[in-house]
């Protein structure tokens, strides 16, 4: 492996030259290899060296093996590539004014991953990876789990484990901002092969529906594979058609797993735990049946956090819980499951999950006076939303509780309805505002929101399609103690609009911000 800054992210430094030989081999060894065009024969190419393998044509350089894949893909970005230095090229079809030679393939996103882990030495073959799929919890899951394998880490004197997740990539040294759940395979790749060189010897990830359908994390082993929860979401003409391709999707984790885990508290647990029969082993978790092989005894809030006492096949132990809400001791359940699994000590499952901060996840944001508190959540669907107000409700049963949401333009048109009489139910105050609009207007979602809150009984809402705005007016109104829930965006820090997506600060640092410059300090 070339030397290169022990951080790096640079696909270049972190690629292992081969021969373009070897990756004929891996596409033949997958089934997706059709033939070889442009040349007379595979012996006439199979020595040609690859230094590079890339979907990019503005990173292409010497020696590079281009893929061409996306629904967008042109000719031109073939023939820039091809100028930049690429010496053969991976296609569905063959572009006979080329003069390059073309593996061609019968699946060009089946073909990726093969293709990505043999550019970066197989590193998922180095690492022992666990993962979550399900509707709502990866995120968190995957947090809590890299906290207790991150303590287990410092007892052996190993480098942290390394994460994948919708908010963030982090090598265990450097932090960079996810566009995906579960990255394209070159990415994935490149995150695992940076983890491998820095010395982690554990990586976790989510794996979404979108990412198991479309094959990105095709070929890699998981040593644990999670299951948290499923509810109809992605559900739309531009991610899945039906609640059935998105569940089987889904479903479709636990071919590449070792050990799965699952939760039995979860819709449809018959079907998952069937799907997870071929596996080697099966761990269920449970917050109310002791049936389960983890599960929850009691627990009891102490301020912002919660006391969880768990049984699992090894011990009985206190969990302290950065949370207060119900859905995330479900999600340090799977945690704690996936480290059982893992053969994680005591120690680490029992003070792993203490300081654990996921950002825009029941993320507590502090003013100047105690009295004001804020809480941003990634919630953006009915169901969502319930668990997000409802744990609120009980967990501040004195404060007023504001609620600041929107809802999405162009997709998930049902969650105006849902989020709308949710938080006209349970809401004391409303301010609806702008959330990915894309091409759509955003007052008419607004309105739209709103008529659905006015149906289930709520009164005092306001309508402020600028989201800090929004936030301003959620403060100025506080007339007592108050919690001010922004909902929708959670960790997110761009704006969807019809030109695209524009820069956001972000719910976190606006809300902080604003209760800064609004809030006075209590004397």
């Amino acid at each position: 492996m070339a030397t290169t800054d022990a951080a790096s992210l640079d696909p270049a430094s972190l690629q292992i030259p081969g021969t373009l030989e070897q990756y004929i081999d891996a596409l033949e060894s997958a089934g997706v290899l059709a033939g070889v065009a442009g040349s007379t024969s595979i012996k006439d190419v199979a020595g040609i060296p690859i230094s590079l393998v890339s979907y990019d044509s503005r990173a292409v350089g010497p020696d590079t093996l281009f893929i061409c894949k996306g629904a967008a893909f042109k000719e031109d970005y073939l023939v820039q590539a091809q100028h930049a230095g690429a010496v053969a090229y991976v296609s569905e079809s063959n572009y006979t004014d080329i003069d390059l030679p073309c593996l061609l393939v019968n699946d060009i996103r089946a073909a990726l991953g093969p293709l990505a882990s043999l550019a970066y030495g197989q590193p998922a073959k180095h690492l022992r990876i666990s993962t979550f799929t399900g509707t709502k919890g990866k995120t968190t899951s995957a947090f809590y789990l890299k906290g207790i394998l991150d303590k287990e880490a410092r007892e052996d004197e190993c480098e942290p484990c390394a994460l994948i997740s919708t908010i963030l990539i982090d090598n265990g040294r450097r932090r960079i901002m996810s566009k995906l759940t579960s990255p394209e395979p070159l990415e994935l790749n490149l995150y695992l092969a940076s983890a491998w060189k820095l010395g982690s010897r554990d990586v976790v990830m989510e794996s979404s529906s979108q990412a198991l359908k479309y094959g990105r994390v095709a070929g890699v082993e998981f040593e644990v594979g999670a299951f948290t929860n499923i509810s109809e979401d992605h559900i739309s003409p531009i991610e899945h058609p039906t609640f059935e391709d998105y569940f089987s999707s889904k479903l479709t984790l636990f071919r590449q797993c070792r050990h799965a885990v699952v939760n039995l508290d979860m819709d449809m647990v018959d079907r998952v735990l069937d799907a997870a029969s071929v596996c080697e082993s099966v761990l269920t978790y449970s917050m109310t049946s002791p049936a389960a092989d983890v599960h929850a005894v009691s627990w009891e809030q102490r301020g912002h956090k919660t006391v969880l006492t768990v049984k699992t096949p090894r011990f009985t132990i206190d969990v302290v819980v950065p949370t207060i809400a119900d859905f995330n001791l479900s999600n340090a359940l799977g945690a704690i499951a996936c480290a059982e699994v893992l053969g994680c000590s005591r120690a680490a499952i029992e003070h792993g999950l203490e300081d654990v901060r996921v950002p825009g996840r029941m993320e507590r944001i502090e003013s100047r006076d105690p009295n004001i508190v804020g809480l941003v959540d990634y919630a953006h669907n009915e169901v969502s939303m319930r668990a997000l107000l409802e744990n609120v409700r009980r967990s501040y049963p004195d404060r007023e509780l504001c609620c600041v949401f929107g809802s999405t333009g162009d997709k998930g048109v049902e969650r105006r309805e849902g989020m709308g009489r949710v938080a006209g139910e349970l809401a004391d105050r409303i301010i609806i505002t702008e959330d990915d609009a894309g091409t759509q207007n955003v007052m008419d979602i607004c309105k739209t929101i709103e008529s659905f809150a006015r149906d289930a009984g709520a009164t005092n809402i306001q309508i402020e399609p600028d989201r800090e705005q929004a936030a301003r007016l959620a403060v100025r109104g506080c007339t007592g103690p108050a919690i001010i829930v922004m909902a929708g965006k959670g960790h997110e820090r761009h704006m969807i609009r019809a030109h695209g997506r524009d820069p956001y600060e972000g719910d976190s640092s606006m809300l902080a911000r604003v209760f800064d410059q609004e809030v006075k300090a209590v004397e």
